[in-house]
């Protein structure tokens, strides 16, 4: 049985989690789950036993110094809360469970078990899980972040792209199946890496997932120092591009290929998201102003439900290395 001695009953809690490794291109999801943790002073309340999940071999424990004494840190998962807004301020009070590690080296199954009973004790109504694959797509264009879901009603409630992917799979996509089991509603958010450019870290992705996020949430994210660092990562690659003719002249390629691809109407659609995004930050609350209501409870309840009675099995599930695709 999960304790949660000194956590506090939470609001409207949504767990947020991504996991380094395969589906973490450029460190860009993980980076932007630490980001949230470090804006929002997120406190960690629980941490997954390192010896049912990780091979030592693989990921290695760091040994530091403490005040001259040694110390060893284990490569794990763990989970911390953030509590945005207050009961009597301007912002709407809700909670998020923050989830960052490391993708398991086995007992995947169990692994997800766990997530998900942590997920159950704290009234958690949706999952977002934040990834990041390498893509065909230019560093000097906006970072594509696709949203996707393996639960047909919630594609159609939130107008998500219903994912078709088979193929091998990562911690994500076990993760987002493993939600669909439990009656979890769930959601990836895909952000596409330059695979030119595929070292981390990439701020400018994970700008993007967060942008995402707060499509998704209809929230403001603080975000510090995140895009005068995404600017000079794109600077930096500007530079180390214009270097090498044959790398310039793909990137090129690649802008001519996304820029034929767009639609007409994508560059205005991109300006009204970006100022729903500032009108959030600055006053806190969604644009229109007012409460808004949780969108996956009951009325007058506290138990989370699913948008809509399901008409049919979800979809099948993601597969992984190549998402959203997966």
């Amino acid at each position: 049985m999960i304790e949660l001695d000194g956590v506090p009953e939470l609001v409207d809690p949504v767990m947020v989690a991504a996991f380094e490794g395969w589906n973490d291109a450029g460190d860009a999801a993980s980076a932007a789950v630490a980001h949230l943790e470090r804006e929002w002073k997120g406190e960690v309340f629980a941490a997954l036993d390192a010896e049912d999940y990780y091979d030592f071999q693989v990921n290695r424990p760091h040994i530091w110094l403490d005040g001259g004494v040694r110390r060893i840190t284990w490569p794990t998962t763990r989970l911390s809360v953030v509590r945005i807004g207050s009961d009597d301020g301007p912002v709407r009070r809700r909670d998020l469970v923050l989830v960052r590690g490391i993708e398991p080296s086995m007992r995947w199954r169990s692994f997800c078990n766990e997530i998900l009973g942590f997920a159950h004790e704290l009234g958690v109504e949706m999952v977002v899980v934040l990834g990041a694959l390498l893509g065909d797509t230019p560093h000097t264009r906006p970072v594509p972040v696709t949203s996707v879901t393996s639960d047909e009603d919630l594609a159609r409630t939130l107008d998500l792209e219903e994912s078709r992917y088979e193929g091998p799979t990562g911690i994500v996509g076990i993760l987002q199946e493993a939600c669909g089991h439990a009656g979890v509603p769930a959601v990836t958010l895909w952000a596409a890496v330059p695979h030119y450019v595929a070292q981390p870290p990439n701020p400018k992705a994970s700008l993007a997932l967060l942008h995402a996020l707060e499509d998704l949430l209809n929230l403001g994210i603080p975000l510090g120092d995140l895009p005068e660092d995404a600017r000079a990562w794109q600077i930096g690659v500007d530079q180390l591009a214009a270097e090498d003719s044959e790398v310039a002249e793909y990137v090129k390629s690649l802008e001519e290929a996304r820029d034929t691809a767009e639609l007409p109407e994508a560059s205005g659609e991109a300006i009204a998201k970006e100022f729903e995004r500032y009108l959030r930050r600055r006053d806190g609350q969604p644009p229109g102003g007012g409460e808004q209501g949780s969108y996956l409870r009951d009325p007058g309840s506290h138990r989370p439900r699913r948008p809509r009675p399901p008409e049919g099995e979800p979809g099948p599930q993601d597969g992984g290395g190549k998402e959203p695709e997966e």
